[in-house]
């Protein structure tokens, strides 16, 4: 058990109900995420005052996704060129449980993430004609996918949640800090490592979180990561990567590997 997980088992629990009930109204929210080495973790006060989502006696889970794209690569090219109207389809699998969800992301007013979802009925490498309906649905006529999506990228990581003050009174935010985050070419079954790093990412209103002023305070700053157009940029070079060429640089690969391998 590392540092991080000891400490977890001092923080007050919440269930997975509860969790989801204080945050129904962040499914419309500002996300904030941060690159911190695995070794802060043991030090970062994140838990002080936190809540811990605990399923079946788990405090930290195993993710898995399955990214889908069309054959031009719309999606991972609308927020690689900053394009309007751009978003993201995946199958999120709960390892521990087996259940999956597909999910759309948008982008919404002021630049606050929209998140739909609903059961996956399928495969999580398979967009089923029940998830393409609710996929293209959600998408609205205002993003007319322009042909079949097919699966593109996958990861797996280990996540836990926190429920923390949501920086105004009687407000809550969500802290999700993901670990041994893994990419993976679906068509080469190519894997890269994100290596000793975590993820934070704050999930809250427009006012910033506890979790965002202790990040603050310690001398880290919200950093521009995506773990779908990052994992796309890191295995497949060639692709423009704009947006997540400073944390490439700064905290993954330097630009010159990539260049060299491609």
């Amino acid at each position: 058990m590392s540092v991080f997980e000891d400490r977890l088992t001092l923080v007050p629990a919440i269930g997975l109900a509860e969790i989801n009930d204080a945050g129904a109204a962040l499914q419309t929210r500002v996300d904030r995420k941060y690159v911190v080495p695995t070794s802060a973790l043991a030090t970062l006060p994140l838990t002080q005052g936190a809540r811990v989502l605990e399923i079946e006696g788990r405090r930290t889970s195993e993710y898995e996704s399955v990214y889908f794209d069309t054959e031009n690569l719309d999606s991972y090219l609308g927020a690689a060129l900053r394009r309007r109207g751009r978003y993201k389809v995946r199958t999120r699998t709960y390892a521990d449980s087996g259940d999956c969800f597909v999910e759309v992301k948008t982008r919404g007013a002021r630049g606050a993430t929209v998140k739909l979802r609903q059961p996956h009925d399928g495969e999580p490498t398979v967009l089923t004609d029940t998830a393409w309906k609710f996929t293209t649905s959600s998408l609205g006529p205002a993003r007319r996918v322009s042909g079949p999506m097919q699966p593109t990228l996958a990861n797996r990581y280990r996540r836990t949640t926190l429920l923390v003050d949501g920086g105004r009174p009687g407000v809550t935010a969500r802290t999700t800090i993901d670990t041994d985050l893994v990419w993976i070419d679906p068509e080469t079954g190519d894997e890269r490592p994100m290596g000793p790093l975590a993820v934070i990412e704050t999930k809250t209103g427009a006012t910033p979180s506890v979790t965002d002023r202790v990040l603050w305070r310690h001398g880290h700053r919200p950093v521009r990561i995506s773990k779908y157009g990052t994992g796309m940029a890191l295995l497949h070079p060639e692709l423009p990567l704009t947006p997540w060429r400073r944390v490439l640089d700064r905290h993954i690969e330097p630009r010159r590997r990539l260049t060299a391998t491609a």
